[in-house]
């Protein structure tokens, strides 16, 4: 994989250029008194590029969902995240790093020239938009340079890691004071068609910053942070997200040229030649409904949104199938659907085939993908998805998902059998969505409101009514973890601050996987393995660690929790 570093230095240098050839001399130049060394760049110029860089943090390709999504076993892959084994010099991890610290300095110029200028609701879009940065940096790696890291202007070299909690609470005052910023609505110049997500919408920044603030409350409820006053004022003003028009998400388009601007995963799924995003067994039986311990005999319609098999049902692998003895020579294939993957922590024989036209693929819903019409399909035809799907960041469907758990533990009033079943038909309303503004070709049917639908969203209900306390959260976060898929950072949140889901253990009580093709092949749960601890947090990168005179030591991050981790 590529590192994006010197990409994202280049690309805001182009956009410096542009600038010096479009913005008018009273606009621009004049700003200076050397007219050939401008020492400022017009907002609605820079807040883009802003954007899209926080578009890409915790996204696939060449980011840290290519190890999160492993982690929380959506996706499964034959790279060193298997086994949660991922090190300090990952690439993916330190290009994320990378970025965010980039961003946090252009956010930094925003936030000080737009304060200059007296221009509030821009700076209430650069403080949202730190405070966002500075929660997402401590999920993922606890202390972090925070106070000191936008400060190389002023001689600052090697930033001092905060402590996370600090950050935490930093994070919560810009919130605060990015909401009375938009809020006063003064200006000279206002965003627009500038604002990626937004398109300059003050009202909407101000659901956002109120959704994101409950989601970080709910984040932190079990630790002495937590303040439940603080809940209780932030959920009586009442203004969060509606309805799926005020999702966060950064939009992708079919674009390729200049730049290609299709979905992250389905650039590394369908269109780099090498495979190594495979859906997860784990998750596969669980929306099958084979797994014996949740919605057990309830399969999911989302199944074919979310994946789309290469193989059709009862195909013989292609690849490497021996159709003399019938041995398909496959770590984890579904028989009666065409289903094709690998195991987490497989050791065996058949992991590390090459499969190119058996493996099966994420679907039209994670990437803009195929729809599975289960007729199988080749990997090589140009024409299996646009890559049109957003990188969901905080969306309605995960609003509701968090009432219900706050319902749940009891620290907001409400039903949260109710609440469940409302977060429910939102996600499965998302799939439509995304699919109707994919410009897929196929015929893809509905899927909000089917008799499917209502049947699976019943059964879930009745099994959560017919729960104990801790099946019930279990249930909630599951159900908030299958509507994820694709988008793996707040599910690893989830999971390292609740338990749940329950994953995928090889060392554990066997059997693991409950497909039985009934031949003579059947999985052999010996072969898989965990020879390494679940990772708490990630691993500071290396390159921070080695330059930066004021790093810690390298952590331990199957011990090292975050604050919020109980």
């Amino acid at each position: 994989m590529k590192n994006i570093a010197y990409n994202k230095v280049f690309k805001y240098y182009i956009l410096l250029c542009i600038a010096f050839v479009t913005v008018s001399c009273d606009e621009f130049l004049d700003v200076d008194t050397d007219k050939d060394n401008p020492t400022t760049v017009a907002l609605n110029l820079i807040l883009p590029n802003i954007q899209v860089t926080v578009g890409q943090i915790g996204d696939a390709n060449n980011f840290t969902a290519e190890i999160l999504s492993v982690y929380v076993h959506q996706l499964v892959s034959r790279s060193e995240q298997d086994q949660y084994g991922a090190q300090a010099d990952n690439v993916t991890t330190r290009n994320d790093w990378n970025n965010v610290y980039l961003v946090l300095t252009d956010i930094q110029t925003l936030i000080d020239q737009a304060t200059e200028s007296g221009d509030k609701v821009y700076l209430g879009i650069g403080q949202a938009l730190k405070a966002y940065l500075g929660s997402v940096a401590v999920d993922l790696w606890g202390d972090v340079p925070f106070s000191e890291a936008t400060q190389l202007k002023g001689g600052i070299i090697a930033p001092v890691f905060d402590n996370q909690e600090a950050i935490y609470q930093a994070v919560f005052a810009l919130l605060d004071e990015a909401k009375t910023n938009i809020n006063s609505g003064e200006g000279s110049v206002f965003p627009s068609t500038d604002d990626l997500f937004y398109g300059g919408s003050t009202s909407r920044w101000i659901k956002f910053i109120n959704t994101l603030k409950l989601k970080l409350y709910n984040q932190i409820r079990l630790s002495s942070m937590f303040n439940a006053s603080d809940l209780s004022a932030l959920v009586a003003e009442d203004n969060f997200f509606t309805s799926s028009a005020d999702d966060f998400q950064f939009t992708h388009t079919a674009n390729i040229t200049p730049t290609d601007e299709r979905n992250q995963l389905f650039q590394s799924s369908y269109v780099q030649a090498q495979v190594d995003h495979y859906v997860s067994p784990w998750f596969y039986e669980i929306l099958k409904g084979w797994n014996p311990n949740i919605h057990t005999g309830n399969p999911d319609p989302r199944i074919p949104y979310y994946w789309a098999n290469q193989l059709a049902p009862g195909q013989f692998p292609r690849d490497q199938g021996d159709t003399t003895t019938g041995d398909p020579n496959a770590d984890y294939w579904d028989a009666s659907t065409g289903f094709f993957t690998i195991r987490f922590g497989s050791i065996g024989p058949d992991r590390d085939h090459a499969v190119q036209n058996d493996a099966t693929f994420p679907g039209i819903y994670p990437c803009g993908g195929r729809y599975d019409d289960g007729l199988g399909f080749a990997r090589s035809n140009a024409t299996n998805g646009t890559g049109v799907a957003p990188k969901r960041i905080l969306t309605y469907y995960e609003y509701l998902y968090i009432q219900a758990e706050l319902i749940q533990v009891g620290l907001m009033s409400g039903d949260a059998s109710a609440k469940l079943r409302e977060a429910m038909v939102a996600s499965f309303e998302k799939v439509d969505e995304v699919v109707a503004n994919s410009g897929t070709t196929q015929t893809v049917p509905t899927l909000a409101g089917t008799a499917a639908t209502t049947d699976f969203i019943d059964n879930v209900i009745s099994e959560f009514d017919a729960a104990n306390a801790d099946k019930q959260l279990e249930i909630i976060m599951t159900q908030k973890w299958v509507a994820s898929f694709g988008d793996p950072l707040d599910s690893y949140t989830d999971y390292r601050r609740t338990g749940y889901p329950v994953l995928a253990n090889p060392n554990g009580p066997s059997p693991e996987y409950q497909l039985d093709n009934g031949d003579g092949f059947p999985i052999n749960d010996s072969q898989t393995t965990l020879g390494n601890g679940f990772q708490l947090s990630l691993h500071w990168p290396s390159d921070e660690i080695n330059n930066n005179s004021n790093a810690p030591s390298q952590k331990d991050p199957t011990a090292y929790k975050i604050f919020w981790d109980n």
